[in-house]
């Protein structure tokens, strides 16, 4: 870790395809930390249309003392996704169990300044990182634009967590009760209605970021559209013409070697069939032949879900697995609404 006699600085750029090798080289050598993050940049980089003028990134790097190198400490993301802004998103090379306040604080301190002086405060609604990383962010951005958190900021505080082909747990769950078949599949364009339906629901489960009727169908044609989302279909014993759609699961940042899964829900009529376990062992099982991880956020007060995750394969979720390298409590934090353009994840 650099000293914290190193000096260090901050640099913006509004463009993806201007951030330097080293910027990548960072992203890259920790596809998992960085996946809130990387799929997007590289997105963009592909398309320098994408959002022309909107984004900004943030670098802060550090030079060693009597060194021409640097070393990246974190990249700091403001962009606009497809139904609306996302969060600030804060990514750091620095494993969690090395971060010292020392050395992050004044380098999160010359961030925000840089951010403040890039976009108008009311851009920033909400900030994603590591959890100290997202407080010390709150906590500056507070001093500096009068600012302050919303009653109730915790929009989301999860464990990340990973499941590889090692840690992988291939298991058959019985049909579910009271149903004559069930399906395991990539959503097609019949399939719209009910997939936006749980769209709807899960951002139901997701305050601020709720959808509208037509804004859950945008999402879902979306997801549809660029193939992100896979569905359990089901016919009930005694209605085997009539196919619903019990879970969803959408992979929708995805890099080199990772895998992101950002939505697993399940219509409550379904729920305690296995249902989510079944369609998120499956669609790991699709990307593991690819991929070297896949890797997803559990909420802190979702037990169930982290259960579900655990029987998957998913590490660092029990009790018994104490503490594991790489799964780490990520928060987002949210300012006062009043004062803010609310955006959407």
């Amino acid at each position: 870790m650099p000293s914290v006699a190193s000096s260090h600085t901050v640099t913006a750029y509004t463009s993806a395809r201007d951030l330097p090798q080293e910027v990548w080289t960072a992203l890259y050598e920790n596809q998992r930390n960085s996946n809130v993050m990387l799929p997007y940049a590289k997105k963009a980089r592909q398309d320098p249309a994408l959002c022309v003028g909107s984004n900004v990134w943030l670098v802060c790097s550090t030079s060693l003392p009597g060194s021409r190198t640097t070393t990246v400490d974190f990249v700091l993301s403001c962009t606009e996704g497809p139904l609306g802004s996302y969060p600030i998103f804060i990514y750091t090379p620095t494993p969690y169990t090395q971060l010292d306040a020392q050395h992050y604080v004044p380098r999160l301190r010359s961030l925000v300044q840089s951010l403040q002086e890039s976009v108008p405060p009311e851009r920033v609604f909400s900030v994603f990182a590591f959890d100290v990383i997202a407080r010390t962010f709150a906590s500056l951005w507070t001093k500096t634009t009068g600012i302050g958190l919303e009653r109730d900021p915790e929009y989301y505080a999860a464990n990340f967590t990973y499941c590889t082909k090692a840690t992988f747990q291939s298991r058959r769950l019985a049909a579910p009760r009271d149903v004559a078949y069930y399906d395991l599949r990539r959503a097609g364009k019949d399939d719209l209605k009910h997939v936006a339906e749980l769209c709807r629901g899960f951002a139901a489960t997701s305050e601020p970021f709720t959808l509208t009727e037509s804004g859950a169908e945008a999402e879902a044609a979306l997801l549809i559209q660029n193939r992100q989302v896979w569905v359990h279909e089901v016919r009930a014993l005694g209605h085997p013409e009539r196919a619903e759609i019990a879970s969803i699961v959408a992979v929708t940042r995805t890099s080199d070697t990772v895998a992101g899964i950002t939505k697993v829900y399940t219509n409550p009529r379904w729920r305690q069939r296995g249902c989510a376990e079944r369609l998120v062992r499956h669609v790991c099982q699709q990307f593991l032949q690819s991929k070297e991880s896949i890797v997803l956020y559990v909420a802190h007060n979702n037990p169930t879900a982290a259960k579900v995750y655990h029987r998957v394969g998913f590490i660092g979720l029990s009790e018994d697995d104490g503490d594991v390298e790489g799964v780490d409590p990520w928060l987002e934090l949210g300012f006062e609404q009043e004062k803010i353009e609310l955006g959407h994840w």
